[in-house]
């Protein structure tokens, strides 16, 4: 059996690589993904978020919430069920 080799394509229909639409295809995609990650970290770097203090008042007012989810979030000690949990 003999192997064909494609004959050579016409110099006349060979187009240059950046105008085949499907190399376009290939690196568009990951070309869109650069410029959106470049865009978003200038934005983050020139509007970073404030960092906010603690508000005193606030955290009083939350501490029964944040004790209840404490105790809900516990392990039970051994030997002990739900319905006997207090």
């Amino acid at each position: 059996m003999t192997l064909r080799r494609p004959a050579d394509p016409d110099p006349s229909t060979v187009r240059p690589w950046w105008r085949e639409p499907m190399m376009w295809l290939v690196i568009g995609g990951p070309l869109a993904v650069v410029v959106a990650g470049c865009i978003t970290a200038a934005i983050a770097i020139s509007a970073p978020d404030p960092v906010l203090k603690p508000d005193a008042a606030a955290t009083t007012e939350l501490r029964p919430a944040v004790q209840a989810r404490n105790h809900a979030a516990a392990p039970l000690p051994a030997g002990q069920d739900a319905a006997n949990k207090r």
